[in-house]
């Protein structure tokens, strides 16, 4: 029994996929099967259901997986220790990114973080925030760019920047005439959120309005900020944009229009963070220090002497 197919397993349990763990794992499919097949007959048990379209994990498999999970994880750290003397984030770090953010920041901080730590293998895993705690807690993430605040005190935060919203709507609605949107502007306009994100629990209520039951308009649990876009440009309703994602189309006819919001409530604020006792995280706080002191175009810079943590509600 090696580790390599220890991993193997626990990113076939994570993709739910042959070929998407093999992909992640690098290695060819018939590899994987056969690498796993060998710890089944290693340990004499069944760990997966196979039929032609699909698998599954056994009971024992399950078992097997938390048990490996934890061994992948505590060797992972223990390769984290010893390479820390080859200097800074150095080597593989696995960053969850919520779905609001991924699409907007990514392009520009990926190279940017590149062209300083050149040795850095970042590994993107783009998921809402439960399911990137989740996996902060499972030790299969290393640090997460989240909204701050979380609830709890076993994840550290790092707060990076500010993210104002911007008001989106159509060029014939009422308020596209307007060259600001106020809070009054908002506490009757019903808006479209995508369903499981921060935007839809949180980004309202920084206006103090919107309690999502108003009548005249469907509910669209869209997944995205681009289906939301989509509903808006086509007349359907109005919504928030953060700073990043708020880039209104071009044309002499736009398909919707963005207005900035004259309230200080609204804005998020995104941060970095990372499981208590994590063994490099004066790294990931060298990493958050990097970002947070040059915050993207079109975002607020945090002042110094507002608080880097904060560990309070999500």
């Amino acid at each position: 029994m090696t580790i390599r197919e220890l991993r193997y397993l626990v990113t076939l349990a994570d993709r739910a996929h042959f070929g998407r763990a093999a992909q992640e794992c690098h290695v060819s499919q018939p590899t994987l099967s056969t690498q796993i097949r060998k710890l089944e007959e290693y340990l004499g048990v069944t760990l997966i259901e196979r039929n032609a379209r699909s698998f599954a994990l056994t009971p024992m498999g399950l078992q097997v997986v938390e048990k490996a999970r934890r061994i992948v994880a505590q060797v992972d750290e223990l390769l984290a220790t010893t390479r820390t003397g080859h200097g800074p984030l150095c080597g593989p770090l696995n960053l969850g990114v919520i779905p609001t953010l991924a699409p907007y920041l990514l392009p520009t901080l990926l190279p940017f973080l590149k062209s300083r730590f050149e040795t850095l293998q970042l590994v993107v895993h783009e998921h809402l925030t439960g399911h990137l705690l989740a996996r902060l807690q499972g030790h299969q993430i290393d640090a997460a760019l989240l909204a701050l605040p979380l609830d709890g005190d076993e994840f550290e935060e790092l707060a990076l920047f500010d993210e104002p919203f911007w008001f989106a709507c159509p060029p014939r609605h009422p308020l596209a005439r307007l060259k600001a949107i106020s809070e009054a502007d908002l506490c009757s306009e019903p808006l479209l959120l995508a369903d499981g994100h921060w935007l839809r629990g949180q980004g309202p209520a920084a206006c103090g309005q919107w309690s999502g039951d108003e009548e005249g308009i469907d509910d669209f649990r869209a997944a995205s900020l681009e289906t939301i876009c989509q509903l808006v440009s086509a007349g359907i309703g109005c919504t928030l944009l953060p700073a990043l994602a708020a880039r209104a189309p071009q044309g002499p006819e736009p398909a919707f229009v963005i207005r900035p919001l004259h309230s200080a409530n609204a804005k998020r604020r995104i941060g970095l963070v990372w499981r208590r006792g994590y063994p490099k995280a004066q790294e990931l706080a060298l990493l958050g220090e990097l970002v947070r002191n040059n915050p993207p175009s079109g975002t607020l810079a945090i002042s110094i002497q507002q608080p880097l943590a904060a560990a309070s509600r999500r």
